[in-house]
């Protein structure tokens, strides 16, 4: 008996030696690859089953897109896929971010610029495979990318079927720019079953960036007389996770938060500033701050197009307008004092106005409630709390998102 339980033991350590020495890659490992990355601070790491690597080439047409599509579902992506929906999961990610952490898994399988239709053919698998609801279309030349989505989204193209509203991922690889009365795309037939969802722009989580990834921005205004500093912790990688964010509703840049060091290296200095001053006082302060800490520019000389920023986005870059102090002015307000707010959109302006417990100067009704107008942009008045811009009297305006805090 002794004897057997020797010879076992040393079969055990045998089995145990060799299966040390064995390369990674055994036991049907070498039919995979590894797929690793960072994304904004986190390590991503993917198996990617090797059945799951699809060549493309053109033509490109239908048919072409077809067989793509019949070949890659045949492989073994299931893994994979669980893999991007385990991450999404674990880091909260909201579309838009899952939508760039699928840019960087296809990036990583089909480089963009080797091969521009297979990398965009493996974002559209890898989208609809997550169950979101993405359709492609082409006119032999171009392929464009579209998702299903029930929001307001501006100046990107879109168009209805079944009364469903789709709108296109990728028109920012062609300029921004295509004629579609001349040229004239058609969607190709790429069913599937399990593609359903609605995509929704709408960000409420920020990635948990390394404290090192950051960098110090100065930014300095005069209020009553005192000059104040402030030393803000900015991350470039948030002008790439919003490089092709297109346009939103106010509601929804409006409510995109800071992100987590930039939080804590400016909000809380702003409430040691304002302690001891009154609330109409203290968003004063916060009205100044947004509108003189940073230089004025439209949208047009930086960007070439209309594009609004998010709050963090305003305090990143060098120059905004007064769409983007808005956006910046209203989270301030929101975050330090959670007061009633109202957007008011003009012709050619975009301004806020505040309910305090006493309106100041002319209030603006809205809903039986006075609010108080705030302008966060620069004048060539120096505007105080309840100053309307004199041109701005008669003009008309559309409340286009009021801010209600919860009880």
């Amino acid at each position: 008996m002794r004897l057997f339980a020797l010879k076992t033991k040393y079969y055990i350590l045998i089995t145990l030696l060799f299966i040390s020495i064995l390369p990674k890659n055994a036991f049907g490992q070498e039919n995979s690859t590894l797929i690793s990355f960072d994304f904004y601070g986190n390590p991503v790491d993917l198996n990617l089953d090797k059945s799951g690597i699809v060549s493309y080439n053109p033509p490109l047409s239908e048919s072409s897109l077809q067989a793509f599509q019949k070949e890659i579902a045949a492989g073994t992506t299931a893994p994979l896929i669980q893999s991007l929906l385990n991450y999404k999961k674990q880091y909260q990610l909201d579309d838009w971010l899952y939508y760039q952490l699928i840019r960087k898994t296809a990036q990583q399988i089909s480089p963009k610029a080797d091969n521009y239709f297979r990398y965009t053919l493996y974002k559209w698998f890898l989208l609809t495979r997550s169950g979101y609801d993405a359709t492609l279309k082409t006119n032999g030349e171009k392929l464009l990318f579209y998702v299903q989505t029930d929001e307001s989204i501006y100046n990107i193209p879109s168009y209805l079927k079944n009364g469903k509203q789709y709108v296109c991922l990728n028109y920012h690889d062609y300029g921004g720019y295509i004629n579609f009365e001349k040229e004239k795309f058609t969607e190709a037939l790429l069913p599937v079953i399990e593609a359903q969802n609605g995509f929704s722009y709408k960000v409420t989580h920020l990635p948990g960036f390394r404290a090192d990834d950051y960098e110090d921005k100065d930014l300095q205004f005069t209020y009553k007389e005192t000059n104040y500093h402030f030393k803000v912790k900015m991350n470039p990688q948030i002008k790439t996770i919003f490089a092709n964010y297109p346009v939103v509703d106010y509601e929804s840049y409006f409510n995109i938060p800071l992100s987590k060091e930039t939080y804590s290296s400016l909000i809380p200095l702003l409430k040691k500033n304002i302690k001891g001053m009154n609330t109409k006082k203290g968003v004063d302060y916060l009205m100044r701050f947004t509108r003189y800490a940073f230089l004025f520019e439209t949208d047009s000389e930086v960007f070439g197009k209309e594009k609004r920023l998010s709050p963090e986005q305003t305090l990143l870059y060098e120059q905004s307008d007064c769409e983007d102090r808005a956006a910046l002015f209203f989270y301030l307000v929101k975050e330090i004092y959670n007061l009633p707010i109202i957007v008011m959109a003009y012709p050619e302006h975009v301004t806020i106005a505040v309910k305090f417990a006493k309106p100041v100067g002319t209030p603006i009704i809205y809903n039986g409630m006075k609010y108080s107008v705030c302008e966060p942009t620069p004048q060539k008045q120096d505007l105080a709390i309840g100053q309307l811009l004199p041109k701005l009297k008669k003009e008309y305006y559309e409340v286009v998102y009021a801010y209600t805090p919860h009880q």
